[in-house]
Order: C-alpha cells, then structure tokens, then sequence
C-alpha cells in the first residue's frame, strides 16, 4: 500500500500488520507522525528540520553541523549536563545527526519516559541559547571531528568522490563544513541560520514504538506551548523540496589525494539517481547482485578470485532530485589500476548481460531479509516516517515493499544498471604517491 502525503492529510496512513501509522498537523504547521507498534517497551522519537548542508548561504557554511552540536549545550531551563542526564538516567540514549538536506534530534526510551523525551527534545529545538562561549567550546570540538574523519582514508574518499560527482553543487560541499569554514563561523552567521530554518512549519516529529498517537501528539502541543516558539499563529508545513532530477555536471577522469597511508581507496562511480526515482527497487535488486555482500559479484571477482582487495562493495546516495552511486575497494597502492579496471569491468557486464535467475533469487531474498528484520527496530521505523514526510512525500509499507522488490525482472536491473553505466565516469583514488 503506498500513501502520497498530502501536506495536510491526517488520519491513519497505514494499518499493517497490526502496526498503525497516523499523522497529525498542529495549528501552527507541525507535523507529526507515529508508528505504533504493539508490543514494543520502548520507543524512538525523532524531531527532523527540513534543512541539510545544501541550504546553507556561502558564510554560513558548517552552520547546520554546528547547530546541531550546540543544541546540546544547553537552553534557558536547561544546562548541557541536566540535558545529557535526563537520558542517562533513564537507561535511554540521545543523539543528533545533520545530513544534505534534512536534520535530526532523536531519542529512544522506555515508553514510560516519552514525556520526559518529548519535553527535552523540544526544549533542545526550541529554546537553545547559542551561547557564545559555548560554541567556542564546541568549534574546538567540531575540528576534532573534522581532522578524525580526515585521518580515515575511506572517509575521505567517500566525501571527495561525492564532491567530484556533484560537482560545484552544494549538495557536493562536505556536511560538516571545512576547518576554514569552521574558524571563520560567527556566532551571529550560526544564530541567523538557526532563526531562519528551526521554526513550527519546518518541524516534523516522528515516534514509533510503544505509542498511542493522540497522547504523543497531547505531550508534543503541551511541551511546544511552554516553549519559546509562538504556537498561537496559525501555520501550514512549509513546501517539500522539488523532485525534479537536477542536471549536475560530473568532473569525469581520475582524481588523486595523496596521504601517508598504506592502503589506497579507490571509488569509480557517476551520477545516479534522486530519492523518489521508480526505478530504486531495480537499483536496490543490482546492487545486491554487484556489491551488496560476499556473494557478490564485486566481492567473489576482486577479492575471492583475485585477491585484490580486502574490501569491497557497491553503493548509492540519492537526494531529492540527485543522486550517484560508485564501486569501492580498498587496495595495495600498486593494485589501483587493477582494481578499477575490474570494476569498471563489472559495471559494463551487468548493464550489458542480464543476470542469472540464481543471482536474482538470492538478491531479492537478500533485499527482503533485509527490509523485513531492519523494520523490527523502533529507530528504523522512526527514520522511514521522517523519509517520507520530507523527502518521497509518500508512505510505502513493508508489504508494498517486498512486492515492488519481487516484481523485479532480470531486464529491470540490466536497464538501470545500463543507465548507470551510461554516466561519465569518475574515479577517486586516496592513498600514498
């Protein structure tokens, strides 16, 4: 069953398998949705903002990685500590993670402490104070950040190859900013961003578990009524990004950072395709059969046959209206050309020659298992309501699911692997001169 999400449609959404999915709109254009799963003890809670790396203004790049550091560090009721042990004394966890388009402040508690997490999270979203000297703190911290991810390698590759993929996008520009951009951030760049994007039309609230949707939604306008929003403005949630595929150009050819390492990364991939694409069970279904794990073509070729790499897989990142996709090793420096060669070997074979119905059956068992026990945790099922509400304006239920990914022909992955294939290439090597 799939539901196209109509800005505001409430009700229930989906009722499947005895787990209930409804959605609420707020007076003031905050949405919510839940997933109520019988059963479960606890649940995950999730307040998503609708704003990633790709909306930051030129001087105000990092902002949004930063704000999601600085939430943290306290509001006007609350210091960093008492919001760090409002969880921790509950056996819960919290934490924030900042993406390309969207935002997320998450919780998962026992289902007793919901209204604990509820009045915490929106405090956090609501009412930070940015305070100055705290963000000091935190900017050292964020470079820390910055120079780990750039110690590893296969980090490094991933960010650079995306960047060469999207080339002068900002959907290529690194999430978390660059230690430039992270000095020159002032206070007020970060403060205007956070005014300018964390707002009740841009909030969505998301909470699966053990739930009933019209107490989360009673503890939700109760714990936003305290807070310093004004609540009492009638609002509708702002417009969802545009879908359309976005034409970016790829900086094809080969691309070498050189670090003191002993291994080399290496990605070759191009553009791939947006979030909502129809054809992303036959991208999920190819990548299954060319990287997606030991059975794997990519794995049994370069590691098993010829024992190039010890690691190796296929992937996508796919955005509202972009996306791209690559093939990853990780090889001894005099093995790259080797390698890439094999790969890019790999991709012209299964966009050329359908794959055997032995390698479809156990893509697709591979997909189902998958999809079947990643859905058995709150936090997954949390995550697909924000998805959905923010990026694919539609809810697909894992029934739905299961029956695009079996109705996957052997054609269906020739012709998007040949779409794929059809990109100018780029390939992204880190590793020693």
């Amino acid at each position: 069953m799939r539901v196209t999400i109509d800005p505001h449609t409430e009700g229930v959404l989906n009722n499947d398998a005895g787990s209930t999915v409804r959605r609420s709109v707020l007076p003031a254009g905050v949405r919510v949705l839940t997933e109520e799963m019988p059963g479960q003890r606890s649940v995950t809670l999730g307040f998503w903002i609708g704003v990633g790396s790709r909306d930051e203004a030129a001087h105000q790049h990092g902002s949004t990685h930063f704000l999601e550091h600085l939430l943290f560090k306290g509001t006007k009721t609350r210091s960093a500590l008492e919001i760090a042990s409002a969880f921790d004394s509950v056996g819960g966890e919290s934490n924030a993670l900042t993406g390309k388009e969207h935002t997320c402040y998450y919780a998962r508690v026992l289902d007793t402490d919901l209204p604990m997490a509820v009045e915490v999270l929106t405090d956090i979203v609501t009412s930070a104070l940015l305070d100055p000297e705290e963000m000091e703190i935190e900017r050292g911290v964020i470079l820390e950040e910055l120079a780990m991810a750039e110690d590893d390698p296969e980090d490094v590759v991933h960010e650079r190859f995306g960047a060469q993929v999207l080339d002068g996008h900002p959907l290529g520009r690194p999430i978390g900013g660059t230690p430039e951009e992270i000095n020159a951030a002032s206070r007020e760049d970060v403060f205007n961003h956070y005014q300018r994007w964390y707002r009740p039309d841009e909030l969505v609230i998301t909470a699966a578990g053990g739930l009933d949707h019209d107490h989360v939604v009673s503890l939700i306008a109760e714990a936003l009524e305290k807070s310093s929003w004004d609540m009492t403005v009638p609002g509708s949630p702002a417009e969802r990004r545009v879908g359309q595929e976005t034409e970016i150009p790829v900086r094809a050819g080969t691309e070498t950072i050189i670090k003191p390492v002993e291994q080399s990364q290496v990605i070759l991939g191009g553009r791939g395709m947006a979030a909502s694409d129809e054809d992303r069970f036959a991208l999920s279904v190819m990548h299954a059969v060319l990287g997606g794990g030991m059975s794997s073509r990519l794995f049994q070729e370069v590691r098993e046959r010829r024992g190039l790499a010890y690691s190796t897989y296929s992937f996508s990142s796919a955005m509202t209206d972009a996306g791209y996709f690559g093939l990853y090793a990780g090889c001894l420096p005099n093995k790259v050309e080797k390698v890439t060669e094999v790969m890019a070997a790999e991709l012209d074979r299964i966009a050329t020659v359908h794959v055997s119905a032995e390698e479809l059956t156990r893509a697709k068992g591979q997909l189902r298992g998958g999809t079947v026990l990643g859905m058995e945790e709150t936090s997954s099922r949390m995550s697909r309501l924000g998805r959905a509400e923010l990026v694919r304006g539609e809810f697909v239920d894992i029934s739905d699911t299961l029956e695009q990914i079996e109705a996957i022909t052997a054609e269906d992955v020739r012709k998007v692997a040949a779409r794929l294939a059809s990109s100018p290439r780029a390939v992204t090597v880190v590793g020693p001169a």
